[in-house]
């Protein structure tokens, strides 16, 4: 996964908030990276209405 990638929230392995969970099956492009909780790294993605949040990378897949 690269910065500018489009790619789509598949699924969620946290119990996350409902304004997260709404992001489930929409595209959004990878904006930046950060480092998790030691174990990984996350991707941050924006989506079309502006809005942005991290996701761990094997929640994630690379739109065509």
């Amino acid at each position: 996964m690269e910065i500018g990638q489009k790619v789509k929230v598949y699924r969620l392995r946290d119990r996350v908030s409902d304004k997260i969970v709404g992001k489930l099956g929409q595209v959004g492009t990878i904006t930046e990276f950060k480092m998790t909780d030691g174990s990984g790294v996350g991707a941050v993605v924006e989506f079309g209405d502006k809005s942005a949040t991290w996701f761990f990378e094997d929640e994630l897949k690379v739109e065509a």
